[in-house]
């Protein structure tokens, strides 16, 4: 009986050496079968994946693999075991786009072996609208640690797509985009687009995360980075030989690791969004869905989706000023972030319905802010003589309204890690919840990047530790977001691209600009954009300004539509808005919370109709905007309910708009709607139209 025994087990022992020596080939395929993924490894151990969707080759065979300190997971793999499983299930958003996303996905998993005996798993998630991959590293294996020196994704096209596009840039997200071939990428053109001061471009060649691409038949893909955790964030390499992207992660301030991690460890998710049409992408909820759950636990009510108004714009123009002293040390006399004008921007929020007032500049440090070398910039509990907190506050709570604090760090994380928590207690001693975060400028310490692991990490924890609080963040100048909102439903939105600001001080944004970024950035989650700038030449403070914002009003309002957060800014200065109340109407109807979304057409970067549905209403909004080229188009209202009447307010540009030579005319009319109505849309060059359809009773 041993003697058989041995025997089974020798023989079982040989069965399991040739599975493991086995090329291997697996496909997993989407619940509505339109998209397949395929997982190779082929004799010399080397990992592979292919993707078809509508029956077409979209990413050929494409390496796989890291390399890693003491590790090669590129070759000479063996394959332990695969399985595959599915799940079915929706979850409801705190906020968002539509009430309810469902989250279906077919799974393969693919156990390995390093030929230096390291254990991980390749683990593919296959939606019917993307795909979604990552690298898994159980606990403490044959180490505790690894240091990843590169990963080796790649993505290779089938095709010499359309690219949306904006350069590699380790430091900045503020750069404009390029629509090109993926043969023409070449960021040489952006190299002067944005301030030096937070330029570092890498190669020409490469682009940031999302990257938006669409085939000659129609159908688009954007790939991007998902839950973005412990690790630099990835940016893509185009070779123009093999028509290949590689993946390039953002280094540590070694510039030959890209991240330490502690096991078990996990990479982010690589994620391939695709949709038959530009369309669907805008509805796509693969990079949610590829987020873990929410990790707030309790009451989530403090949690609220609103508008807001403050002292920001006005900085950016001219009118006041960031610091309250001068270069001498005396009161410079256009402090902006004053008691008197606080409580100005507050009753102008109370009269018109808006729950918060954001102040920029009010603490101490702003005179010196670029001085690198103090160890502390910034300090968060200090107010400036000039802005009485606790009066801020009392009037704040007699009107209702909620003070967002700004805390600009100058990138200097160290400092802002030290005050934080003291900072927050400050803040909410006072009754104030929603604090807006900034990093302009090189990172302290020295040689760390902002998409880096280091600041990945610091953007996390803010995340965290505000959360503990209950408080909510907007984010400025961080990494561009990958769906973590739905983990940390506090995070609300953040910059993290060229916004509006640029148009204050820079050569500005073309009127392609923000239909570029619903289809990139947006992609990731929401964005602070600041729409709502009424008063288009920013020559009222200064006559020498030449600088000027690249839309029509009517596109300004449209904005509110089309790029979508649960924060809004009504930009622009409260007696720009008192000469246009007509106008600014639209702005205090719109809502910023969402139960259901409809694209009602879109062309990348050209031009896109969205309409929303109000949370818990029966009121739609629809935003439609275009480029520099005049468009008409007729917006069928099959989404409202049958047998509902309702009032449409139609905010179009008037006669003869045009985004530079007369951007003002708005034309505002009303019309009785049903289901199944059709509505004429005129958007001017660079225009825009924006209509609210509320239910009559």
């Amino acid at each position: 009986m041993t003697k058989r025994i041995l025997l089974a087990l020798l023989l079982l022992g040989a069965n399991m050496a040739a599975s493991l020596a086995q090329p291997f080939s697996k496909t997993v395929v989407s619940p509505n079968k339109s998209i397949q993924a395929t997982l190779i490894l082929n004799e010399k151990g080397e990992a592979s994946y292919k993707i078809r969707f509508q029956g077409k080759d979209v990413i050929g065979q494409s390496r796989l693999g890291l390399r890693l300190r003491g590790y090669d997971l590129t070759t000479g793999l063996k394959r332990i075991s695969d399985s595959k499983s599915s799940e079915k299930n929706s979850w409801k958003p705190v906020w968002g786009e539509v009430d309810e996303i469902k989250n279906e996905y077919k799974t393969i998993t693919l156990k390995l072996v390093s030929a230096e005996g390291l254990r991980f798993d390749i683990v593919f998630r296959v939606y019917d609208d993307g795909v979604g991959f990552r690298y898994e590293f159980p606990k403490k294996d044959k180490t505790s640690e690894i240091v990843v020196l590169d990963e080796l994704t790649e993505f290779q096209m089938t095709a010499d797509y359309t690219a949306l596009w904006a350069p590699s840039d380790w430091d900045s997200n503020e750069h404009t985009y390029t629509k090109s071939k993926i043969s023409e990428i070449d960021a040489t053109k952006h190299l002067t687009d944005i301030e030096p001061f937070v330029q570092h471009i890498t190669n020409v060649h490469a682009v940031q995360t999302p990257v938006t691409l669409q085939g000659q038949s129609g159908f688009c893909m954007s790939i991007a980075d998902a839950a973005l955790v412990d690790y630099g964030a990835m940016h893509l390499e185009f070779d123009r030989t093999t028509r290949t992207f590689k993946s390039f992660i953002i280094p540590t301030a070694d510039s030959t690791v890209k991240s330490i991690n502690k096991l078990p460890f996990h990479t982010p998710w690589r994620a391939i969004l695709l949709s038959p049409d530009a369309g669907g992408l805008l509805t796509n909820h693969l990079i949610l869905n590829l987020n873990e759950p929410c990790k707030i636990k309790g009451d989530l009510s403090w949690i609220k989706p609103q508008k807001y108004v403050g002292i920001w714009w006005e900085l950016h123009v001219g009118k006041s000023g960031w610091n309250y002293l001068d270069k001498d040390g005396k009161p410079t006399g256009k402090h902006g972030a004053t008691t008197e004008n606080v409580k100005h921007y507050i009753d102008f929020a109370a009269q018109n319905g808006f729950a918060g007032v954001l102040v920029e500049g009010w603490f101490e440090g702003w005179e010196d802010w670029f001085n690198v070398m103090r160890p502390e910039i910034f300090e968060f509990t200090k107010p400036y003589p000039d802005y009485d907190i606790s009066e801020i506050s009392r009037y704040a709570k007699e009107k209702g309204v909620k003070i967002i604090v700004h805390n600009e760090t100058g990138s200097a994380i160290r400092s802002y890690e030290r005050q934080m928590d003291a900072a927050y207690d400050y803040y909410l001693k006072y009754g104030f919840n929603a604090i807006k975060t900034g990093y302009v400028g090189f990172i302290q310490p020295k040689g760390e990047w902002h998409d880096g692991q280091e600041m990945i990490n610091h953007y996390n924890e803010v995340l965290r530790r505000t959360a503990e609080k209950h408080i909510m963040v907007v984010a400025h100048e961080p990494v561009r977001p990958s769906g973590l909102q739905r983990t940390w439903p506090n995070f609300m939105a953040s910059e993290a691209a060229r916004g509006q600001e640029f148009n204050a001080w820079s050569k500005g944004n073309d009127p392609s600009h923000e239909l570029s970024l619903i289809f990139t950035r947006l992609l990731g989650g929401p964005m602070d954009y600041t729409p709502g700038i009424f008063q288009m030449e920013l020559n009222q403070f200064d006559k020498a300004k030449k600088d000027r914002v690249r839309t029509t009003v009517a596109k300004q309002l449209a904005l509110y539509v089309t790029l979508y957060s649960p924060v809004q800014m009504a930009a622009d200065l409260p007696e720009n808005y008192e000469k246009r109340s007509d106008v600014f109407q639209f702005i205090r109807d719109v809502p910023t919370d969402w139960s259901d979304t409809k694209i009602l057409n879109a062309a990348i970067g050209d031009y896109v109709t969205t309409a929303r549905r109000q949370k818990n209403s029966d009121n739609w909004f629809i935003g439609s905007m275009t480029d520099e080229t005049p468009r008409q188009f007729k917006a069928k209202l099959d989404f409202l309910d049958a047998g509902k009447n309702y009032e449409a307010t139609i905010y179009e540009d008037g006669k003869d708009a045009h985004y530079l030579d007369n951007p003002y005319p708005v034309n505002i009319r009303k019309l009785n709607v049903r289901k199944g109505q059709t509505l004429a849309i005129n958007l001017a060059d660079g225009g825009g139209c924006a209509i609210s359809i509320k239910a009559v009773k």
